[in-house]
């Protein structure tokens, strides 16, 4: 079983105000406010866009997330180097983590167990 594409944009800034309205501009709908300078939105059918605040004194950074339908299916083939098998989240998803040949980190989301 193969990923189906991107599933989500974790984003992170440094001021959750000035993102949101960023995003909102660019026809991003707010779909959900966790009211702690995070919240998801949508923009059509595309992957979902998740931005949280963070401290003044760390440095931004985004991830990639990648959709795979049943983690209990999911067997990545030899050549992915996977970091941390499937967890359950606190946002109802399963995720696993892998790495590219180049190092970076790659998020792989499944539903969560029904």
């Amino acid at each position: 079983m193969a990923t189906e594409g991107f599933e989500a944009v974790f984003l992170e800034t440094r001021n959750w105000g000035k993102a949101a309205k960023f995003f909102q501009a660019l026809g991003f709908e707010l779909e959900i406010s966790a009211g702690d300078g995070s919240g998801v939105f949508r923009n059509g059918e595309g992957p979902y866009l998740v931005v949280t605040e963070i401290p003044e004194d760390r440095e931004p950074g985004v991830q990639l997330a990648l959709k795979v339908a049943d983690a209990d299916q999911f067997r990545p083939d030899p050549a992915v180097e996977v970091v941390t098998p499937f967890e359950d989240t606190h946002y109802g998803t399963r995720e696993m983590t892998v790495r590219d040949p180049d190092g970076r980190l790659w998020s792989l989301q499944a539903p969560a167990k029904s």
